[in-house]
């Protein structure tokens, strides 16, 4: 699904679009974590999810972005994020209609991943969305490059041509990407 509607979202450097947010890479997974404007609870389910995502240097490995996103504004998100000493990047979408439009309904829990194409990397798809439990299935690095585009750009993978690593051969410590 082409996304064409233009999204402003507030990030750690200030505010940011929808590229901004892939950070120079060509895939993008947002997590969709329950966390509304101006509400106490916090989704235990959600922070299960963000405890157990890899070290991210695996993903950017394979030329992919991962954030977490909530419809809280960034100040209530950044108390959370801190109290949990969580690292991976967290964007609000307090404002716009980001969340609702790629599928996130009733405040719940998602996954969408993205891709950018096109001449200058300007054209984004929406490539997968899950929401709800189908969110508890998908925990570590491997399980989430399976959802994107160019999966783990391994020979062995269908369609050829993905990429040209044997099966693991760019697994290492995340300090060695």
């Amino acid at each position: 699904m082409k996304i064409d509607k233009e999204y402003l979202f507030e990030g750690p450097d200030g505010k940011a679009s929808l590229l901004d947010l892939f950070d120079g890479r060509r895939q993008l997974i947002v997590y969709h974590f329950m966390l509304a404007a101006g509400d106490d609870h916090r989704c235990p389910g959600c922070s299960l999810t963000v405890d157990n995502i890899g070290h991210l240097a695996h993903l950017h490995a394979r030329d992919t972005t991962m954030i977490i996103m909530a419809p809280a504004p960034l100040a209530e998100i950044e108390e959370y994020r801190q109290q949990m000493g969580w690292t991976t990047p967290w964007f609000s979408a307090h404002g716009n209609d980001f969340t609702e439009d790629v599928g996130v309904r009733n405040g719940g829990a998602g996954i969408n991943v993205f891709l950018r194409d096109g001449d200058g990397g300007d054209t984004v798809y929406r490539t997968y969305f899950t929401s709800d439990r189908g969110c508890e299935q998908i925990v570590g690095t491997l399980h989430l490059l399976d959802l994107t585009p160019f999966g783990r750009q391994e020979a062995w993978e269908q369609p050829a041509g993905r990429g040209s690593d044997g099966p693991s051969a760019w697994w290492r410590p995340h300090d060695r990407y």
